[in-house]
């Protein structure tokens, strides 16, 4: 189904009022949503519940789109006939819903960044500047839900202001990186970083292993969460899908030597996971050993509720989806109004 004939599929009444700017009604659950091109190749839609409460601070969830995959496909939905499979490997929404529940004391919204041509490497690649556009897009997202008093996060900070928590899977990472390559320091709105089989392209040599310590050290509240699994011997057709020196596995090894060098990480085994974690359990490295040799990729976000078990560390990694109830029925979106300003 294409993106057109989703955003054309729910026809949606008149808004109540107040609520956020910006924000129209949304089909399923109460929500509020936003649909807009914020940059250059740089689409978002943010799912809000019906009414932020001024009085408790809010956590924007900033998840970036896997390659090959729509901000619909991401954000997810029930089965149907002839409905690609997409639609039914990451449910992100139905994990912050479920968020949403487990900690009532926050607003929580979502915002799904997907890039131009559905991969985040090309963008970057497109873009020598793209560390300050991420910033720049990131900055506008708490500009969405920061107003009028309300608190935000990009994966949590304990203090004032908005609080965001970064979280990316597969290429998204790439977005991940060029918002830490978009300056010396991470802002300290920042209190989450969330890699879920997406620390690709992991760099020394670009500080980012300095960079995420010393974000770690400067608040008891931030955390930095990193999920892969073993990918060395994975074939398809015949083929390993990661080369001699690639793949989410020996990204998070580099990880775990830089980090090594100044925390001491303890390990602890959990049926096939390895769990490395520092700092009271900020840092946390998870590796599914993958003893089967299957391709885990998505599995470690959607089946074992990876971004949920990021965002709240009660909620346990692992099957079976701790969501379901909160997964929507169709993947459709309000229709876009006929003011709206185009991505051209």
């Amino acid at each position: 189904m294409s993106p057109a004939l989703l955003v054309a599929a729910l026809a949606v009444g008149a808004d109540p009022a107040p609520a956020l700017s910006g924000f129209r009604t949304a089909p399923w659950f109460g929500e509020r949503v936003r649909e807009e091109w914020v940059a250059d190749g740089v689409r978002v839609v943010a799912l809000a519940q019906g009414a932020l409460d001024p009085a408790k601070p809010t956590r924007l969830v900033v998840y970036a789109t896997p390659n090959g995959n729509t901000i619909e496909q991401t954000i997810g939905c029930g089965p149907a006939d002839g409905l690609d499979w997409h639609f039914d490997i990451q449910h992100v929404a139905a994990q912050v819903r479920r968020y949403r529940e487990t900690t009532p004391g926050e607003n929580v919204v979502l915002a799904c960044v997907e890039a131009d041509g559905l991969s985040w490497p090309a963008w970057r690649r497109k873009h020598a500047d793209a560390p300050q556009r991420v910033r720049t897009v990131v900055d506008a997202l708490r500009g969405w839900v920061g107003g009028d008093g309300v608190r935000v996060a990009l994966a949590g900070h304990s203090g004032g202001g908005v609080r965001v928590a970064l979280a990316g899977h597969s290429g998204g990472g790439s977005f991940l990186f060029a918002f830490l390559d978009g300056g010396n320091t991470l802002p300290a709105w920042v209190d989450r970083v969330a890699f879920l089989d997406a620390n690709y392209s992991y760099s020394d040599a670009d500080r980012h292993g300095d960079k995420l310590l010393a974000w770690l050290d400067g608040d008891r509240a931030r955390r930095l969460t990193v999920i892969a699994y073993d990918d060395r011997e994975v074939a398809l057709n015949g083929k390993r899908v990661v080369g001699p020196t690639g793949g989410t596995f020996r990204a998070t090894e580099r990880m775990r030597e830089r980090f090594a060098k100044d925390v001491m990480l303890a390990e602890s085994t959990a049926g096939h996971v390895v769990t490395r974690t520092a700092r009271d359990g900020r840092l946390a490295l998870l590796v599914h050993t993958n003893p089967e040799n299957r391709i885990l990729h998505t599995a470690l976000v959607g089946e074992m509720n990876g971004l949920l078990h990021v965002l709240d560390g009660r909620a346990a990694f692992g099957a079976p989806r701790a969501y379901a109830k909160w997964v929507q029925p169709a993947p459709a979106l309000p229709p876009r109004p006929a003011d709206a300003v185009g991505g051209a």
